[in-house]
């Protein structure tokens, strides 16, 4: 039977076939009908619009994304890179850690709750495909103004979601990022990352290989929620009124099914009974098959009306393109079928042989008996559109640039100094984020050695070594406005420092690349500069990237969000117990500052807070210095010769000591060092830099190594008392300190 005369083919003459609604441009059309050599199926153009969406095909941004492969750093560690559902690195005594971060931004926009809770089952299951055990989750955030009657409906949404979803799954929440700025009204940025672990040997890959091996789909049934969801959504603006020109249903999640998913799906593992396994997310069945089949040696036969349903109803379109949660496809050999369907049935999991693995190269659905697709696999998964995307420098950045934050007013003396200081840590960005992170579970599992506010996440991944992970989310979306480039950097040497402040390691790279629409010139410009700086930083640093997603479109009407490049990095510590928290906890030790500080506030926390300014140059990237330092800070706390270590980035030094003081509930007095005006000292976001707490017994070892390897370490002060301290400037009590930091974000969502 011809494709053209099957029920699901459109019937309508060609030029109302829905190419348009469904999101492809015309150009797309007429290539999908170049491929098939005739008019595609409703089915067919179903799954082109998911897998050519931008969400899914990276149309736009592939082109620059090759970087990251072109300039990988030589890396022993890289297990699985870039391609795959995740990254892998191996982390030693046999162990290998796969992360992601990946965006469910709009969705979250629309529905909070849902589309925060399913961001989080969705990589949930991406760790999980590559055989790892999830073991925590992080969410870096950024909503629009802190006192805008939105923020209030969305922020208290995602973070319930965010915490339900990962509560019940048992995972704990170990970092992530808050962030506030206008520029995300009406376009929230809800990224989530997973984390999981696994041996070297139990590593699988999406693939479907070996003619007769079935595809099975086991998990939820397939339902109404999430048709065309994120695939479609990701590739939308929204309207001046924050609505999307398409509006399919945003998916809903059940984390207790996820958690009977993955049990039965590492039982699975256990047994080896999967040749290839994939998730279904973003287009669901349409990416799960396609990119199976692609990935395989042969081709693929699926019977679509064997798919289990919640709603009877649904077209094969429709099933194809639902992104319905708790799903995953496995290929599985005839004879191990049985047991997977065992295992299944013990969890409680439904598993329904919907196909199988053919010796053809086509991909072929049918529903009911009917052919309804009949496609090259590689054309629907990867070889969709690449679009080289115009970009040029838009006529706005010299201005920006020129608007030096030099030229803002400055305390006029040190009661206005430390008034600023009180009004920074009470600001937003800068205040406790504890009203959230209260709401996640952190150390379920017994394992989490370290989680938010510390610089970094940390868990425990062998019990009898004490072998551990630690990761860091960073991305200043105001210094990627100032300059994409360095932007994107600074980011990437925020989270690296943050992860060697607690003495572990470095090793890898995930992003989540979250820009506005790349149909904009000026945006296309911001998005190459910033996949350069970031391609360009890794290779210096030597932690290649080895996954992430790329979110565009994130505007509402004309005016785009700031460009934000979130950077994930992960490092390896091989014994937990040795690794350093940001608490100032014991009196008499010493205070260093490590590294340079110039006049550096473009961009800064104090210019926003106090003068609601964005303008001038971004704090100058030193890579060398980056990786000089935190060579220091690891050997530091492997040798015992700090307690105490914490970054300096957005708010500057004074930020970095009042969370110290805050978290160890212990004072600090100072003594601004020679040569450097007070405020310099405080405010000043200079990168490369961190606070130290040093044992007085381990002063002369600590300032030699330094001094050897050339670092600059200024001693600047002493813990001690119950207050902030600066000598011949101010003296600021803990309980007021605590008393601004704590109260802001309570009052703002109340």
């Amino acid at each position: 039977m011809s494709l053209d005369t099957v029920t699901h083919a459109a019937t309508t003459p060609e030029a109302d076939q829905p190419w348009a609604e469904l999101g492809l441009k015309e150009d797309e059309y007429a290539r999908i009908r170049e491929i098939l050599g005739r008019r595609p199926t409703g089915a067919e153009l179903a799954m082109y619009s998911v897998m050519w969406s931008e969400h899914c095909s990276y149309k736009s941004s592939k082109v620059h994304l090759k970087q990251f492969g072109e300039k990988a750093p030589e890396n022993d560690a890289m297990l699985v890179g870039i391609g795959e559902n995740a990254g892998v690195v191996d982390v030693g005594q046999g162990y290998a850690v796969t992360f992601k971060v990946e965006s469910h931004n709009h969705p979250s926009y629309i529905e909070p709750y849902q589309g925060a809770a399913t961001g989080v089952g969705g990589i949930v299951r991406d760790i999980l495909a590559m055989g790892a055990r999830p073991v925590a989750v992080m969410d870096p955030l950024r909503f629009g103004a802190a006192d805008h009657p939105d923020t209030k409906r969305v922020l208290p949404g995602v973070v319930a979601g965010i915490g339900g979803y990962g509560n019940c799954l048992g995972l704990p929440n170990i970092g992530g990022e808050v962030v506030f700025d206008p520029c995300y009204q009406g376009n929230p940025l809800v990224n989530a990352l997973c984390v999981g672990v696994m041996k070297h040997e139990d590593i699988h890959l999406a693939k479907a290989s070996g003619a007769g091996n079935k595809v099975i789909l086991y998990g939820a049934r397939t339902g109404g929620d999430g048709i065309g969801g994120v695939s479609v959504l990701a590739s939308e603006t929204f309207d001046s009124e924050g609505k999307p020109a398409k509006r399919p249903s945003v998916q809903v999640g059940d984390p207790f099914q996820e958690k009977l998913l993955i049990e039965c799906t590492l039982e699975i593992f256990r047994e080896k009974l999967v040749a290839g396994i994939q998730d279904l997310g973003g287009a669901g069945l349409s990416c799960a098959t396609s990119e199976l089949a692609s990935a395989g040696s042969g081709g693929m036969r699926v019977e679509l009306d064997t798919v289990p349903l919640r709603d009877s109803s649904l077209s094969p379109e429709e099933i194809l393109m639902s992104e319905s949660q708790e799903r995953m496809c496995a290929i599985v050999e005839p004879d191990k079928v049985d047991r997977f369907l065992e295992i299944c049935e013990k969890w409680d999991v439904i598993a329904t042989v919907i196909g199988e693995v053919t010796d053809g190269e086509r991909l072929e659905i049918f529903w009911h008996g009917e052919q309804i697709v009949d496609v090259p696999p590689r054309s629907v998964a990867h070889e969709g559109p690449t679009y080289h995307r115009p970009y040029a420098r838009p006529e706005w950045q010299d201005a920006l640039q020129a608007d030096d934050a030099a030229k803002l007013a400055r305390p006029a003396d040190a009661a206005e100094l430390r008034a600023q200081i009180l009004e920074l840590v009470g600001s937003p960005n800068q205040a406790s984020k504890a009203w959230i992170t209260d709401q996640y579970d952190r150390f379920v599992q017994g394992n989490t050695v370290l989680a938010q506010p510390e610089d970094a996440g940390m868990v425990r991944i062998d019990e009898d070594t004490n072998l551990g992970v630690a990761l860091a989310t960073d991305g200043n979306g105001r210094y990627a406005k100032l300059d994409p480039y360095a932007g994107a950097q600074l980011a990437l040497a925020e989270a690296y420092r943050n992860v060697a402040a607690t003495g572990a390691k470095p090793l890898a790279v995930s992003d989540c690349l979250n820009f506005g629409s790349p149909e904009d010139p000026a945006v296309m410009w911001q998005f190459a500069e910033a996949t350069r700086g970031l391609a360009d930083a890794c290779q210096v640093l030597g932690t290649p990237v080895t996954g992430g997603n790329v979110s565009l479109y994130n505007q509402t009407g004309e005016t785009a969000i700031h460009p934000t490049p979130v950077v994930a990095v992960l490092g390896v510590i091989d014994d937990v117990t040795r690794r350093t928290p940001v608490a100032f906890a014991e009196e008499g030790q010493l205070l260093y500052l490590l590294g340079d500080t110039r006049e550096e506030l473009g961009g800064s926390a104090w210019s926003q807070v106090v003068h609601g300014h964005l303008g001038g140059l971004p704090p100058k990237v030193d890579l060398e210095r980056e990786r000089l330092l935190a060579e220091i800070l690891i050997s530091a706390s492997r040798d015992g010769m700090i307690d105490a270590a914490h970054d300096l980035s957005d708010g500057g030094l004074v930020q970095a000591l009042v969370e110290s003081c805050l978290r160890g509930g212990k004072g600090a007095r100072l003594v601004v060092p020679d040569g450097l005006d007070p405020f310099v000292f405080l405010f000043s976001e200079s990168a490369g830099r961190a606070v130290v707490a040093v044992p007085r017994s381990e002063e002369l070892r600590f300032t030699d190594m330094c001094g050897a390897r050339g670092l600059p370490a200024t001693r600047i002060g002493v813990v001690d008392g119950a207050e902030l301290a600066v000598q011949g400037q101010f003296e600021i009590p803990l309980s007021e300190l605590q008393t601004a930091h704590e109260a802001t974000l309570p009052g703002l969502v109340a």
